[in-house]
């Protein structure tokens, strides 16, 4: 029997309606599998809870983490009581930092069932690799002086362990997919950490002779992902050029509230976190019609990081037809609940198993 513990954070908003309902689906994967377990333990850390306590989590909140196999997060803000710089960089920010979340992984495909922006999608299915703990999101820089000689100073770090680390990562995840990796540069405008992340791109492609392999400029690539994503495989990207490649993905899908992402430390040490790309979505938060997807299709993202590839693809496969068959949420052009979709999804899975049994 695999166990896995998993730390769940439902946070703000939506996220304290989908997480509780993607748990059931999990929990339905598990009893499929047999042989498969996880228990969970809840954290009530969130906008409310920094109203309360002063803090978006306790001084000891990443050592009662650390002991934990996965974070399991719904959605983090509420400006409306709280600065977003204030509740990101106190919980989920620092959670990526401290945890040494290296790298951040967002998938973007044709869904089918969802209409896509595009005329002709094309089945594009792809997946970025986004450098995640330095880049043009470095805390290095400050403001001086005042009036009409103040400034503002924002350095980018970039480092050869962390831009090779993102990089490898990215040539190990094309292995498994269709063989292609697509540097994200721009180096004809950034003169520095930009040739320098070129540099290191063509030196570990060496190690990769089997991958086909090309660089480009991201103002083009973000065009290219509009005009003609299908083309892509393995995206990998600095922390800037991989978030907004990552929200380009999301909509030519159809909808943000899809996208999943994880967050992935790469030797072990500390336990990785999954998470919706969607914020909390305040302005719908207790109507019940949140649209579940995104979080789901994170805990495929789960499934696939403890090494069931097999039970990722078949929940993807499930949330796919039960999209495809008009069961969605009013966001994405349905009728249907936030639990009537997870329900849905837990019926068909269960449907599945049974006819394989037969």
């Amino acid at each position: 029997m695999k166990n896995f513990e998993i730390a769940v954070i439902p946070g703000d908003g939506i996220g304290k309606e989908v997480v509780p309902v993607s748990l059931k689906v999990l929990d339905t994967v598990a009893e499929i599998h047999g042989g498969l377990k996880f228990q969970y333990r809840e954290f009530p850390w969130s906008c409310e809870y920094y109203l309360e306590h002063g803090q978006m989590m306790p001084d000891d909140g990443l050592d009662i983490l650390k002991n934990f196999e996965a974070i399991f997060l719904g959605a983090v803000g509420n400006p409306k009581i709280v600065p977003d710089h204030v509740s990101l960089w106190g919980l989920l920010i620092k959670i990526r930092r401290e945890f040494e979340q290296s790298v951040n992984i967002r998938p973007a495909k044709y869904f089918k069932g969802l209409r896509s922006p595009l005329v002709n999608p094309n089945d594009f299915d792809l997946i970025v690799v986004r450098e995640n703990s330095e880049g043009e999101y470095s805390e290095v820089g400050g403001r001086i002086h005042r009036g009409e000689d103040e400034m503002a100073i924002q350095n980018a770090v970039f480092t050869r362990r962390g831009t090779e680390r993102a990089m490898r990562y990215a040539f190990e995840l094309a292995k498994q997919r269709r063989g292609h990796v697509t540097s994200a540069t721009k180096s004809n405008g950034i003169v520095h950490s930009m040739p320098f992340w070129d540099e290191i791109f063509k030196e570990v492609k060496q190690d990769y002779p089997q991958i086909v392999t090309d660089s480009c400029h991201i103002d083009a690539l973000a065009a290219f992902f509009v005009t003609r994503p299908q083309i892509f495989d393995v995206i990998v990207a600095s922390n800037l050029f991989g978030d907004i490649l990552t929200d380009i993905g999301g909509a030519i899908m159809g909808s943000i509230g899809i996208a999943p992402a994880a967050n992935i430390n790469l030797d072990g040490k500390y336990p990785s976190m999954f998470e919706p790309v969607h914020g909390s979505a305040p302005d719908i938060y207790g109507k019940g019609i949140a649209n579940p997807i995104g979080q789901i299709w994170t805990a495929k993202m789960l499934l696939d990081h403890f090494g069931e590839l097999e039970l990722g693809q078949k929940l993807l496969d499930v949330i796919e037809d039960v999209t495809n068959d008009g069961i969605k949420t009013p966001d994405i052009g349905g009728k249907a609940s936030t639990r009537e979709v997870a329900n849905e999804i837990c019926q068909r899975l269960r449907k599945a198993d049974k006819l394989v049994q037969r």
